[in-house]
């Protein structure tokens, strides 16, 4: 399982997986029949086992409140600062936090080669972008930590 994954799961948030359906186009079955001007088409339904057509609304993503989560976890463990340090929000979740583990993080979630050279700078691309991509999963993140 990948690092943000575990951050997502313990989190309480759980992504939607993609319908398999949905990655490959249906392919026909039975080659097309050329019809004559004079021939009479006929259309027959689908047999059963043929997958229904995929909506093209998407779904509605749960909203899981994160704040009231951290929140309360950062009661318990006095001196974390979640919402400004990558390090703390994953020690505040029991993750890994090591450089080795953030750097990882960073390359899973496309951190730009140039900030991975820099521990700062990683850390602060890192934790903004984690933020994001669990507001974007369905985390409860205020606009005020986006930015």
């Amino acid at each position: 399982m990948s690092l943000f994954n575990s951050i997502l799961e313990k989190l309480g948030i759980h992504k939607a997986a993609a319908p398999a359906a949905a990655a490959a186009p249906a392919k026909p079955t039975a080659p097309a029949a050329t019809v004559a001007p004079s021939q009479k088409v006929v259309v027959a339904p689908l047999p059963q086992h043929v997958a229904a057509p995929i909506p093209t609304h998407p779904a509605a993503i749960p909203v899981v409140d994160v704040i009231s989560k951290l929140e309360s976890l950062a009661a318990s463990k006095p001196g974390l600062d979640w919402k400004v340090s990558i390090v703390d929000l994953l020690k505040l979740l029991g993750l890994e936090s090591s450089f080795e583990a953030r750097k990882e993080l960073a390359i899973e979630l496309g951190c730009p080669a140039n900030l991975m050279n820099d521990s700062a700078s990683m850390n602060t691309w890192l934790h903004k972008t984690v933020l994001q991509k669990i507001a974007e999963n369905g985390g409860n993140i205020p606009q005020t930590l986006l930015h």
